[in-house]
């Protein structure tokens, strides 16, 4: 699994801001992201860049032979519309979160089970945490946006989505900064139309069996938000 760089694009007043909400169905274990950056980087060559995660361990070794990897580019060609899919039904509430450097992203982490849910076919699936990368994993038509952002929420059975707080500087890896009670309402995801497609953990394990929902129309971030996001993580995106 390997990653180019790709130049960002740039925008006059404001940046452009690429909203993911992530559902997993991890089958057979919960394979959950990997917190320590340590065990691999973003840097062709290193040893333990990208193309190299699948050799790294015997449980990552989807990140090398996986059929159903993520991201992808999303092209208008490859879309089809499916209106049976509904809408996308969100119950958050207001509760404690944590903001933490992960090293390849920030995240921002509530309560557990504490923050709400959203509803997928009938399945209910609660918030643990969002995160985002400057520039965005996925493209759309081949274009790649400032930044990217995860809404990581998980069922009773294993999933996943992500969404984006403000921040404080923060220029240590693993340094964790309590921010008091916060409303995952207040990360507003604008319009009702998304794209659907079956994929994987975009960092080791690298597991499969994920549905991404990519919500279709843009925000805007502000340029000193991506240079901070930018500055204090180690994402393949500008490395």
């Amino acid at each position: 699994m390997e990653y180019k760089s790709k130049p960002t694009i740039s925008i006059t007043i404001s940046c452009l801001l690429l909203f993911l909400i992530l559902f997993a169905h991890l089958i057979s274990i919960r394979a959950q992201e990997v917190e320590d950056e340590s065990e691999f980087d973003y840097k062709n060559g290193s040893g333990k860049g990208p193309g190299k995660w699948g050799e790294l361990k015997k449980e990552w070794e989807a990140c090398k032979n996986g059929g159903m990897q993520s991201p992808i580019d999303l092209s208008n060609q490859r879309v089809r519309i499916i209106p049976k899919l509904g809408v996308l039904k969100r119950n958050y509430k207001p509760s404690n979160a944590t903001v933490k450097n992960r090293g390849h992203d920030i995240s921002l982490q509530w309560d557990m089970g504490k923050a709400g849910s959203i509803q997928i076919n009938g399945s209910e699936y609660f918030l643990q945490q969002c995160h985002w990368h400057s520039p965005s994993e996925h493209t759309i038509n081949g274009r790649r946006y400032d930044m990217e952002l995860h809404m990581v929420h998980e069922s009773s059975d294993g999933g996943i989505a992500v969404l984006m707080g403000h921040l404080s500087p923060m220029r240590d890896q693993k340094r964790e900064n309590k921010m008091g009670m916060m409303h995952p309402e207040d990360i507003k995801l604008l319009g009702k139309k998304y794209y659907r497609y079956m994929g994987s953990l975009t960092v080791p394990p690298c597991s499969e069996g994920v549905i991404w929902t990519l919500n279709k129309k843009l925000s805007t971030v502000s340029r000193e938000q991506v240079k901070l996001v930018r500055d204090v993580v180690h994402d393949v995106s500008h490395s």
